[in-house]
């Protein structure tokens, strides 16, 4: 699979970067072939691309209608969706590079691309929405590979996926000139699942 460039991809897409590569590494091998698999927000479905072949099935989301179609290009199964709001089903594995960049009111810009950066005033507006609704349509054994910054804070980010009994651990890191990146394994806490 070639790499998709900034050139190739539309202007208000997030291009492949840094972070996406970290967590495309950690999603080759966290993949089973058995794997019904779900990338959130797949922008131009970079990640997915690298995926289809590697798993049973795999379906992508994206908010905006650019990126749905910049995957579409690409061959990959995508549903313009908020998240995963009304996705049926459940997935073996969830892959989610969301907007974490915190981004004051007066920085907005309001156009699709700030959609694939803007993660709220502490740059985790969409990763807590996300954290909060994942559990509904992840399969038993399932798990959630979730990309994070030091600039959203990874301590509050695991913390939020605590308060929904997973554990996460570190699976990906790199070390940037003035950020930190990493990429979050969360699995369902067994012991503190609360009771049906």
């Amino acid at each position: 699979m070639g790499e998709i460039g900034p050139g190739l991809v539309h202007p208000q897409v997030y291009p492949p970067s840094e972070d996406s590569r970290l967590l495309l590494a950690a999603a080759l091998r966290e993949v089973r072939p058995g794997d019904r698999v779900l990338e959130i927000g797949t922008g131009s479905g970079y990640i997915a691309a690298h995926l289809t072949g590697q798993c049973r099935f795999l379906l992508a989301t994206d908010v905006s209608p650019h990126a749905v179609r910049q995957a579409r290009k690409s061959g990959i199964e995508v549903v313009r969706t908020d998240l995963f709001t009304g996705i049926c089903g459940t997935f073996d594995l969830i892959i989610f590079n969301p907007p974490y960049l915190p981004t004051a009111p007066d920085e907005r810009i309001d156009d699709w691309l700030e959609h694939a950066l803007d993660g709220g005033a502490a740059g985790r507006s969409v990763i807590e929405r996300f954290v909060r609704g994942a559990g509904r349509i992840l399969a038993a054994g399932g798990r959630i590979l979730l990309l994070c910054s030091s600039l959203t804070g990874i301590g509050e980010v695991r913390e939020a996926f605590a308060r929904q009994c997973f554990i996460c651990f570190i699976v990906g890191e790199l070390a940037l000139e003035d950020e930190r990146l990493v990429v979050l394994r969360a699995v369902p806490d067994l012991c503190h699942l609360p009771a049906r």
